[in-house]
């Protein structure tokens, strides 16, 4: 199961990416990305990722599919702290990569994206940046 958390209801995604969240994770359930206020503080934000992260869960719990994650892409401090909850707990987080493709037409600069995979988040125990 992916659970689509994002801004962009899986009904229009293209049919590449639909495909792909098929083939990978079989059904796709949409689940409506939060209205996140810009004067929303830490705690506001940290009380709506608990809240988002037991949803979800409950969603997983009930999933007969081998492999499961969340599709999560949004405001990117809700979408931080649901990813580093989720993590926690054991589930895979992605988000969808594109390609940008940019022509121009008629003097205006016109960009149109292209999906291109999902990547998962990729947050590691260790915390702390790599010098070499």
């Amino acid at each position: 199961m992916l659970i689509n958390l994002t801004n962009h209801p899986s009904a229009g995604w293209s049919l590449k990416q639909k495909e792909e969240a098929e083939r990978l994770y079989g059904t796709i359930v949409d689940l409506p990305f939060p209205q996140i206020e810009p004067d929303a503080g830490p705690d506001e934000i940290n009380r709506l990722a608990d809240g988002y992260c037991r949803r979800c869960g409950k969603y997983l719990q009930k999933s007969d599919e081998s492999a499961n994650a969340v599709h999560l892409m949004g405001e990117l401090t809700f979408s931080f702290a649901l990813a580093v909850k989720l993590i926690s707990k054991g589930v895979k987080c992605v988000a969808s990569v594109t390609r940008r493709i940019a022509a121009e037409e008629n003097g205006e600069k016109i960009s149109r994206f292209e999906f291109g995979g999902f990547r998962e988040y990729n947050i590691t125990s260790e915390g702390k940046c790599n010098e070499e």
